[in-house]
């Protein structure tokens, strides 16, 4: 059985990874909590020699001057009221959870989006709404009860990490509030489950067959990519457009004048690309180099 949270929690553990929990845990120390741990994940290695490179999470503690340690056990020993978990990426055991009381940002509104990746399969599944609860963890995947809860509304046109970047303030925003007015028992989720599992590169490899509003959200999740020519080409940024009345294009062919390619229903608009070994570029400046022609095909 978790522990139960405090209702003003000051003594403080973090307890994350990614740069999206970073505003959390600075917000948490200049709305002045004392933050006495932060737990993270191992240093890793980065680049092509191989240094090793801490979490963005461990830098920033590191910045502030608080105590980092990748040992999950470690929490128990520095008497914190509570714990703060963002993103951490890692499996807590029962008896920390049983030890020391926790609340978690997960990025969704449960039960819809449990698990490692609710921001993309929210874009990719083309919802209107979204959202922030700020959760007790339990031995379950994402099923503890819910402490609070705030409404997202997804703009038409917003990437997951543009939408990434909105819950994070809009989750920090409500932790805070949520300590400083006082932590409510929490109410159980309700509602049939989904799951977000992690998005893989079969599922960002754009499918011409596809209508281009659904192929306009796989950009819009990052890293959707093609072939062209042979070679891998990514599409960053794309918008779906309306099919011509009597100047239809297969899928997968390709408008030289306007950058636009022929899908299951629809168009899709380059906007920015980038060509395998290069870097990203407006679609208009690729296609200059490319010389495209009639007979070009995405997907070839």
């Amino acid at each position: 059985m978790p522990a139960p949270v405090p209702a003003h929690p000051r003594r403080l553990v973090f307890f994350g990874t990614p740069s999206m929990a970073v505003p959390t845990l600075e917000a948490l120390v200049g709305a002045g909590y004392d933050v006495a741990l932060v737990v993270t994940r191992a240093d890793k290695k980065r680049g092509r020699g191989g240094a090793l490179a801490p979490s963005p999470v461990k830098a920033a503690a590191i910045d502030l001057g608080i105590p980092v340690t990748t040992d999950i056990d470690r929490a128990l020993e520095v008497r914190a009221d509570a714990a703060i978990v963002v993103a951490f990426g890692r499996i807590i055991k029962p008896h920390v959870l049983n030890a020391l009381p926790m609340l978690n940002i997960h990025f969704s509104l449960l039960p819809r989006w449990r698990g490692a990746a609710p921001v993309e399969r929210a874009v990719l599944a083309g919802d209107t709404l979204t959202g922030v609860d700020i959760m007790a963890i339990d031995v379950g995947l994402d099923e503890g009860a819910i402490y609070a809860t705030r409404e997202v509304r997804i703009a038409e046109d917003a990437t997951a990490d543009e939408l990434r970047a909105e819950l994070v303030t809009e989750g920090t925003s409500l932790l805070l509030g949520l300590l400083e007015d006082g932590v409510p028992a929490p109410v159980a989720q309700e509602g049939v489950p989904t799951y977000a599992g992690k998005i893989g590169p079969s599922e960002l490899r754009l499918d011409w067959s596809r209508p281009a509003s659904h192929l306009s959200r796989v950009v819009r999740v990052g890293g959707a990519w093609t072939t062209f020519r042979g070679k891998r080409l990514k599409v960053w940024r794309a918008e779906a457009t309306c099919e011509r009345a009597g100047d239809r294009l297969l899928p997968g062919g390709i408008d030289p004048a306007t950058n636009e390619v022929g899908t299951g229903e629809g168009r899709l608009r380059l906007v920015e690309v980038q060509p395998e070994g290069k870097a990203r570029q407006e679609a208009t400046a690729w296609r200059n180099g490319a010389h495209l022609t009639q007979r070009d095909r995405m997907g070839s």
